[in-house]
């Protein structure tokens, strides 16, 4: 096995090192922003979805523990999840959230908002996280406040692709992520414009 691909193999511990540092400081969450624009920015270049198949954390670390550690029931992702219209409007969804996050947080940076120290699971459940906000005043409070919207979306997609590990395929969570969504979108328009 080569260097270079036993160091993309161990991308899910960039995940667990995320999770984790958010957990006990929320600061860190502004490090997600590395699996929003690298996808990204590789589809654009012409790498396709190669950040998908081959450099993502969360979907190494599925694959650990639904196949590896045989945490999940194997089954196959019912049509509807794996159908256009859901991804897509998965996809408009996660967006309107993160633009929900995206002002909230220029609330704060207008002076016309106060801080929310709370991660909001499923966009809906404020749960108290204020212990990690460890910043004190080195940091302004909009960049904390957009910390907290970010690793509450992190989270909940964390969550709801753990579900999915469980209830179908180890990579379930991978045929509707947003992200996905987003370079396969991306890949196509570069086809078109080859042709």
């Amino acid at each position: 096995m080569s260097m270079n691909k036993s160091w993309k193999d161990k991308m899910w511990i960039f995940s667990v090192i995320y999770f984790s540092l958010g957990f006990f400081n929320i600061i860190f969450a502004w490090l997600g922003m590395l699996c929003f624009i690298t996808p990204i920015l590789m589809s654009i270049f012409g790498k396709e979805k190669a950040f998908c198949n081959s450099y993502c954390g969360r979907g190494q670390l599925f694959t650990l523990l639904g196949s590896g550690k045989k945490m999940s029931l194997n089954r196959n992702l019912p049509a509807f999840l794996k159908s256009r219209w859901f991804r897509y409007g998965f996809f408009i969804f996660f967006m309107i959230m993160f633009v929900n996050m995206l002002f909230a947080t220029w609330a704060i940076f207008s002076g016309s908002g106060s801080l929310n120290a709370s991660v909001r699971l499923f966009w809906t459940f404020d749960v108290p996280w204020e212990w990690a906000n460890r910043t004190g005043e080195s940091v302004p409070l909009w960049a904390i406040q957009f910390a907290y919207g970010f690793y509450s979306l992190m989270l909940t997609s964390l969550i709801l692709g753990l579900l999915s590990m469980i209830i179908y395929k180890p990579r379930s969570w991978c045929v509707y992520c947003p992200m996905g969504t987003a370079t396969q979108m991306i890949c196509k328009i570069r086809e078109e414009e080859r042709l």
